[in-house]
């Protein structure tokens, strides 16, 4: 009888594995570079940072800052200043003169000496993105909330949709060199680990636009980290990007 029951489980074992779907995907992780809300739940503005790249550090809708922070427009943050990440009573604003927060030196940016020309634009991009486009070409070596794409040190990052740049800079420590994008006012995009940048804070891009080059985000492991955040949270960029592009590159 016990030998007729490790016959049947065989079986089933055999019958099971012939109906599976056998394609190895990359595995899904979770993103490293979300910080966690200090227990004060404030954020103390530091010289080089920009309302949009505090909102990311701690996964935020940057549109949810501006309410709980009383930010008028273009939204400018202050050095010293005191930034709430939680909601808070209602209280009065004061209204007082503060130093900007200047960008000081990048520690370790490489900007292209042939920049290519960008203008600062007070008008936010509010259009809807029609379609997005793949911003490297390689293969797509890790899913998460984001996703990993392999490649060659030097080889172009491309914008993936129309926008304007609202961070260039290596402030986020998990992400090395960065840039944001804000394509509306639900989108934005990130592109980590760059080698070079050749855009600017404030320039408006086009899909498609060469942004930077691509760097290493480990000894001799060239990769571009892409994610795309609705609202603040980090959707799966799969959802938004070409299909036929992913089958074919993907690991």
């Amino acid at each position: 009888m016990k030998h007729t029951v490790h016959f049947i489980i065989a079986i089933a074992v055999i019958l099971a594995g012939c109906t599976m779907d056998h394609t190895v995907y990359a595995p899904v992780t979770e993103v490293a570079g979300i910080e966690p809300i200090p227990k004060n739940g404030m954020h103390k503005v530091v010289a080089g940072e920009s309302l949009y790249e505090i909102a990311w550090r701690y996964g935020l809708d940057y549109r949810v800052l501006l309410q709980w922070n009383y930010l008028p427009p273009p939204y400018r943050v202050y050095v010293g200043e005191a930034i709430y990440l939680r909601p808070q009573p209602q209280r009065m604003v004061v209204t007082k003169k503060m130093v900007p927060s200047v960008k000081p030196t990048p520690r370790a940016v490489m900007v292209s000496t042939k920049r290519i020309k960008n203008r600062y634009y007070d008008k936010e991009p509010t259009g809807p993105v029609s379609q997005w486009g793949w911003p490297a070409r390689g293969k797509v070596t890790r899913l998460s909330k984001g996703i990993d794409i392999a490649g060659e040190v030097g080889q172009p990052i491309l914008a993936a949709a129309n926008g304007k740049v609202v961070y260039a800079g290596n402030g986020l420590r998990a992400y090395g060199n960065l840039i944001l994008i804000k394509h509306n006012n639900l989108y934005l995009s990130a592109y980590a680990y760059n080698r070079t940048l050749y855009v600017q804070e404030g320039g408006l891009v086009k899909k498609g636009q060469k942004i930077a080059n691509m760097g290493n985000a480990a000894p001799n492991k060239a990769v571009l980290h892409f994610e795309i955040r609705r609202a603040g949270k980090s959707v799966n960029p799969l959802s938004y990007l070409p299909l036929n592009f992913y089958k074919e590159n993907r690991v």
